[in-house]
């Protein structure tokens, strides 16, 4: 449901309906291939699809849904921290304050009505049509104590991509939140040791990101310099 490197419309915060859920469309994209500006080849110049997410879900969750999320906001100082709940494909997801995200998930591994005690893994994402939230850090949770697995999720904007480093809580999140810096540009305050782990420590910009130039960038290498694949041949 990311978006392209095209220049594409925003649509503000509509909302569609779907078969099962609510969609919020966040941009809507037009043509394929990121192909703007010049003559479209393709036979899909005129087509436009809707970025959309799922809507906020309103409570009842059903289930377990509802203890998690009453327990979640009980706790300390955690009365607003949750932005938005969203189950969608029989998953729960937590839209959390990114200030509040360390507190949250502290409380979400010590208290015994929740224990999630492992981090299995930190996501990145990239929306740029969702203005003022482009970032989006998502966490999967796992309670092995009650055998359920939540997501929490923060966003942040382009122009200030902070988010606070869960690593004082859960240990594994250690290379997932290098690597989501590495790959989103996402800044983990906090972290002991927020280097890249996959790109050379001088490499410009993060590849996973939608703004990410297509074929590449030059290379440096040994005095020399290699093209980017899109411009290495001239057809002339």
């Amino acid at each position: 449901m990311s978006t392209t490197q095209d220049g594409s419309n925003e649509t503000g915060q509509d909302v569609i309906k779907n078969d099962a859920v609510e969609l919020e469309v966040i941009e809507v994209r037009e043509g394929a291939f990121g192909v703007h500006g010049t003559g479209d080849t393709s036979g899909f110049g005129g087509l436009q699809r809707p970025v959309a997410m799922p809507a906020a879900s309103l409570p009842p969750f059903g289930g377990w849904f509802d203890e998690v999320a009453e327990g979640l906001a009980g706790g300390e100082g955690l009365a607003d921290a949750i932005e938005k709940v969203v189950v969608d494909r029989g998953e729960i997801t937590f839209f959390i304050r990114r200030e509040l995200l360390k507190q949250t998930a502290q409380h979400l591994r010590d208290a015994q009505a929740l224990r999630f005690e492992l981090l299995s893994g930190v996501s990145g994402v990239h929306y740029p049509g969702d203005t003022g939230r482009e970032l989006h850090a998502v966490y999967h949770l796992l309670s092995m104590t009650h055998n359920r697995r939540i997501r929490l999720e923060v966003t942040c904007p382009d122009e200030d991509p902070h988010v606070p480093s869960v690593v004082g809580v859960y240990p594994t999140a250690d290379w997932h939140e290098r690597e989501t810096y590495d790959m989103f540009g996402i800044i983990f305050d906090g972290h002991h040791a927020l280097t890249r782990i996959l790109m050379p420590d001088d490499w410009p910009g993060h590849p996973q990101r939608k703004d990410y130039p297509l074929g590449g960038i030059d290379v440096e290498f040994k005095g020399g310099s290699i093209p980017a694949p899109d411009n290495r041949r001239s057809y002339s």
